[in-house]
């Protein structure tokens, strides 16, 4: 028989549990049957507003200074000076879609994520902010850009902000990488639809030569359909026919030279596009490649003032790197 442990206070949970029913045992009894519920909430809005926190020149509640909270690592008060950042951009991937096979839109989760992931956006943005708002020409980028939308002028709502959002833009410079066919450059959903009716087509008529494109683009599936990671594959192993990862990168950063060009009074940038050119986008940046981004997972990037250098964050690493010049392009030989 083991003998039982003396203790000198009490656990945690147990403490917790006789200091409320010591509460309850003390507080005044109210006369009416009022509710639990209803008495709480009316002490709440009875109790005096909450105090206003200032912080660098900035206004705000500790609830949203809770709600806002992230772990981001802050540079020193004495270098933040010289930090000045003229740009940020945050690179967005899609909410899950009903599939890839064709151009699909969202799911009803999938549209409530961008919802979700635009009201965490609006909290972390500034008063008298303008923000461009941009995705690729695809249904599921364009679907979340409008849920992006949504979500963050409900925020702007809840958390009282006065920030300018433009409308969702569909621009050229965020699609999804490409794949050469007889037909030119295809995103890489359309190739797989035109991949399907060739194949049919070739396998009716008993033809044994198929075309090149074909072959690998046929390659490329099969790895996703025996449950390999076919962009892992596109990142690492020289493809003929498909777009280069690095044309992917530049792409993106053509686009956003064009939009501060266009737009020098917008401080920030939310861009809607798909899984592949941002996974190239993060390995350019980082070195290494660090996963498949989740549905509305963000790259975040901050520009410095000149926009020959950025800082890029993504999964809690950030990377400093030289912005590619968007008239620079080395001329390789054929």
């Amino acid at each position: 028989m083991t003998r039982p442990v003396d203790r000198y206070e009490p656990p945690n949970y147990l403490s917790k549990y006789r200091e409320r029913r010591r509460r309850v045992a003390t507080a005044p009894q109210a006369d009416d049957a009022t509710p639990l519920y209803l008495r709480r909430f009316r002490e709440r809005v009875a109790a005096p507003a909450p105090q206003v926190v200032e912080h660098e020149g900035a206004t705000f509640t500790p609830a949203l200074a809770a709600a806002t909270r992230g772990k981001e690592i802050a540079a020193p008060v004495e270098r933040k000076a010289t930090e000045r950042f003229v740009r940020e951009i945050s690179i967005i991937r899609h909410g899950i879609t009903q599939g890839y096979s064709t151009d699909a839109g969202l799911t009803p989760m999938g549209g409530w994520q961008a919802h979700q992931r635009g009201h965490e956006l609006a909290r972390r943005w500034d008063d008298g902010d303008r923000v461009r708002l941009v995705h690729a020409d695809t249904n599921r980028a364009r679907q979340t850009a409008i849920q992006l939308y949504n979500g963050a002028t409900d925020g702007m709502d809840m958390w009282g902000k006065k920030i300018t959002l433009t409308e969702p833009e569909p621009i050229p410079e965020l699609r999804n990488f490409g794949v050469w066919t007889p037909d030119g450059l295809r995103d890489v959903t359309s190739a797989f639809r035109q991949y399907q009716s060739t194949m049919e087509k070739l396998e009716r008529m008993a033809v044994g030569e198929r075309p090149r494109w074909l072959v690998e683009i046929d390659r490329f599936y099969r790895v996703q359909l025996g449950g390999a990671d076919p962009i892992q594959m596109w990142l690492t192993i020289p493809l003929m026919y498909f777009e280069p990862p690095a044309l992917c990168v530049r792409r993106f950063w053509r686009g956003f030279h064009r939009l501060i060009a266009e737009y020098p009074d917008d401080q920030r940038i939310l861009a809607a596009t798909h899984s592949g050119p941002m996974r190239a986008f993060a390995t350019w940046a980082h070195g290494y490649d660090p996963g498949e981004p989740l549905n509305t997972e963000e790259i975040r990037v901050k520009v410095r003032e000149g926009g020959q250098t950025a800082f890029v964050s993504y999964r809690n690493r950030v990377t400093e790197v030289n912005v590619p010049p968007p008239d620079e392009f080395p001329a390789w030989e054929a």
